[in-house]
């Protein structure tokens, strides 16, 4: 349990770090928060008040919600500030995944030795990115739940199990997971591992019975027939319209060096040293190769190769380090590889820096009722960009207050000065935009938020986070 133990804390160290949400988790975290506070009053939740949203499943934060619903009732009783209750949403996601991963660590450490495993764990613990999406409530972060658990199978050669998972994480979460998923049961039907007819029959079962229940229960909240994955892999894949997004460069020189960290120097190594490392590492390569055609990218995306690939980095260090200890022509090697894991730490340090400036939306709203009195007289505004940097429902913490993010209100309009607070996008405290307001409205304060990093080679660090 030590390795369960270090991720869990390093975890929930970013979530402590960067409790707030972007603009990728607001459904997740809003549908979350809608569960647990208002129930079965459907017309109250965020999704009816504010329509337009991309669809997706309740499921997930059905299953998040019902996980940490006695600790936020007893919360609620204690009257402990309602923000809490997103730190224990977001927890009970972040103990889900470490679960899966725990079971994927298993495998590993049975099919390739406790060595392998704690490199592993190292690795792992020392990248960001993968660690830091733990208890992030995106539709992937949700999928990484049953990818971990479907290549753990899969290791395990448990076909029946290998399915349920991976339709789960298919069907209901990301469709794309095929695109991972797909090759190890293809691989698995080419060296007879599993019959044709027996694959075909359980997908076929498994699938059919997901598909009814997600589309069951979604329609139900979202007050039409939808099946929410599969409406968003029609607009994003089918329709190639991911590019409104923006187009970004090619994963293997842009994402997967932030993921991977000095790590990634070692990944070809151990595909060299062993078969069984090309065999682990062929189905994420080939997701890899296939998302990196659709022009929109992003890291997320592609966060559940990480174990794949840290799985044949572990088997280089250890290797290398193992022969490093019987020769001494290998000595300064054994630095190299202990080095690199001091390299990922500052990596990491660097990128927590800037994602906990990152927030700006939440640090206002929260921020705004420190300022404020709770029995105040209040009406807020909450703009577009605060909404999507974290002013979720939970900071929404005093009834008597009004809270509105309606889009689209012109600057300056009389429904904007009628508002007695507005959480407004400015570039700084003199911006034109903000004159609309100046004989309504007087400024409370002003949050910075992350810009870039900055490099100066004469001083240490070298490198700074700019807000």
């Amino acid at each position: 349990m030590i390795a369960e133990s270090l991720l869990t804390g390093v975890a929930f160290g970013y979530l402590i770090l960067a409790p707030y949400t972007k603009v990728e988790e607001s459904f997740n975290i809003q549908a979350c928060h809608d569960m647990l506070y208002h129930g079965p009053f459907l017309s109250r939740y965020d999704h009816h008040e504010y329509p337009g949203v991309v669809p997706r499943s309740f499921l997930g934060p059905a299953m998040l919600s019902t996980l940490a619903l006695p600790f936020v009732t007893t919360a609620r009783v204690m009257g402990v500030n309602k923000i809490y209750s997103q730190y224990l949403v977001r927890l009970a996601l972040s103990l889900l995944v470490v679960f899966a991963w725990s079971r994927f660590y298993q495998q590993v450490k049975k099919g390739f030795g406790m060595g392998v495993a704690v490199w592993f764990t190292a690795i792992t613990i020392t990248q960001f990115h993968f660690v830091y999406y733990l208890s992030r409530t995106l539709p992937n972060s949700f999928a990484l739940i049953f990818a971990l658990l479907s290549c753990s199978y899969w290791l395990e050669q448990n076909h029946k199990k290998f399915i349920v998972a991976s339709g789960i994480g298919v069907a209901i979460f990301r469709i794309d997971l095929v695109l991972m998923l797909g090759p190890m049961l293809v691989h698995d039907l080419v060296t007879k591992r599993i019959g044709l007819k027996s694959c075909l029959f359980q997908s076929v079962t498994v699938g059919g019975t997901l598909l009814a229940v997600t589309v069951a229960f979604d329609s139900l909240l979202w007050g039409r027939w939808v099946w929410p994955e599969g409406e968003v892999f029609y607009y994003n894949t089918i329709l190639n319209q991911s590019h409104h997004w923006g187009p970004l460069p090619w994963y293997f020189y842009s994402a997967l060096p932030r993921a991977l960290g000095a790590s990634i120097l070692f990944v070809p190594v151990g595909i060299v040293l062993d078969k069984r490392m090309r065999l682990l590492t062929a189905p994420a390569l080939v997701m890899v190769a296939l998302f990196s055609l659709l022009p929109h990218k992003e890291l997320r995306f592609i966060i559940y190769v990480v174990p794949l690939f840290n799985v044949a980095a572990a088997y280089a260090c250890q290797n290398l380090y193992m022969r490093c200890r019987k020769s001494t022509r290998w000595s300064a090697l054994s630095a190299v590889v202990v080095g690199h894991l001091l390299l990922n730490c500052l990596l990491t340090a660097l990128l927590a820096s800037a994602s906990a400036a990152n927030y700006p939306g939440g640090v206002a709203l929260w921020r705004l009722h420190e300022l404020v009195p709770a029995e105040a007289h209040v009406s807020v505004h909450i703009d577009n960009l605060a909404a999507q940097s974290g002013a979720t429902r939970f900071l929404q913490m005093h009834p008597n207050w009004h809270y509105n993010k309606t889009e689209d209100l012109r600057p300056g309009s009389r429904e904007l000065r009628s508002f007695s607070h507005l959480l407004v996008e400015a570039k700084n405290k003199y911006a034109y935009n903000l004159k609309h307001y100046a004989d309504t409205h007087r400024i409370l304060e002003a949050v910075e938020a992350f810009s870039h990093l900055s490099f100066n080679y004469q001083q240490f660090p070298p490198v700074k986070v700019r807000i």
